[in-house]
């Protein structure tokens, strides 16, 4: 496997891109630093804007810092197949993490390379906000049709799909049948403030999700923000297949807000056994988890918590003793 950047050599490769006479190719970064001093190109994830403050009746003018958030769109081997409004940063890692939901993507060996597509303006300036994901020969692609090409947003996910039926897709790592994994509620407990510490851009902005994985000792193994819960699963996931870390079958996957239906769709796809939410599930998270076996913990806050599915993986023995 090869996964490219903008920081390598530029090649082609035949790598094309269907839209235009532009191939994919790499462009050597540029400094592209936010005022705040943020790292610019991939690492864009923050911009400055002014604004009017008003506090106790005062009124002032001031920088603020804002999450950014720009289109990008996914084509898998030179065919356009999703656009999602996301943070920028770790957008291959996402692109790989949304193709191992989609169930196009299982190891490290599928994906044969990565790389942002030159020429996505008219005038044929890179803006590095399409990539173009080229798979290893015999991967199995999905039937690429206007019915299937996917508009994703920042909240909700895969509002495109056509169909319920579309997004159940078979996994590769059937959850019933991992190792067994029993977690504490005190350990569940403790993930959210682990996780809040170590959103550094939450902490500039306000506005970013967050998605983290914690191994079955509470150990904070990665943690991704985006403008949107679903990128920053994304690209947990994606970073994963590059590590050749899947299936994630001794893990707990945290986010923040709500659970939805995509949420345990890519935590089932990805054979992670738990999921926690800050937030509430909605019916079909909760439906979904109870099919797959999957782990399904909502309303996570201090020291309370909702387990709406799999409570055999929570050793509520002990909670009960302790009540």
């Amino acid at each position: 496997m090869k996964v490219t950047s903008p920081h390598d050599d530029p090649v082609a490769h035949g790598n094309l891109c269907i839209k235009g006479r532009f191939g994919c190719r790499h462009v050597r970064n540029r400094d592209r630093r936010t005022p705040d001093g943020t790292d610019g190109d991939m690492g864009r994830v923050t911009e400055r804007r002014r604004v009017i403050r008003i506090r106790d009746g005062a009124v002032s003018a001031r920088p603020d810092t804002l999450v950014a958030e720009e289109p990008l769109e996914i084509r898998l081997n030179g065919r356009p197949l999703a656009i999602t409004m996301r943070t920028p940063g770790d957008d291959f890692a996402l692109a790989a993490g949304f193709l191992v939901s989609e169930g196009v993507l299982a190891e490290r060996q599928d994906l044969r390379n990565i790389v942002y597509c030159a020429g996505a303006t008219a005038d044929g300036s890179n803006t590095y906000n399409v990539v173009d994901v080229q798979t290893a020969p015999g991967v199995a692609l999905p039937d690429i049709t206007l019915e299937r090409n996917v508009y994703t947003t920042s909240s909700c996910g895969l509002c495109g799909k056509a169909s319920l039926d579309a997004v159940r897709t078979t996994a590769r790592w059937p959850i019933a049948d991992t190792p067994p994994l029993r977690i504490t509620p005190e350990l569940l407990a403790s993930l959210p403030d682990r996780l809040r510490s170590a959103q550094r851009v939450f902490d500039r902005t306000g506005g970013l999700h967050a998605a983290a994985l914690f191994a079955e000792d509470g150990e904070l193994l990665d943690i991704r923000e985006d403008v949107g819960r679903h990128n920053a699963v994304d690209k947990l996931v994606g970073r994963a297949l590059q590590n050749g870390d899947l299936p994630l079958s001794r893990t707990v996957l945290l986010v923040s807000g709500r659970a939805s239906f995509e949420l345990a769709q890519k935590a089932v796809m990805a054979g992670v056994p738990v999921l926690a939410a800050v937030s509430a599930p909605s019916s079909l998270a909760v439906d979904l988890a109870a099919e797959t076996g999957l782990t399904l913990v909502g309303f996570l806050r201090g020291g309370s918590m909702n387990v709406y599915a799999g409570e055999d993986r929570i050793a509520l023995q002990a909670a009960s003793a302790q009540g």
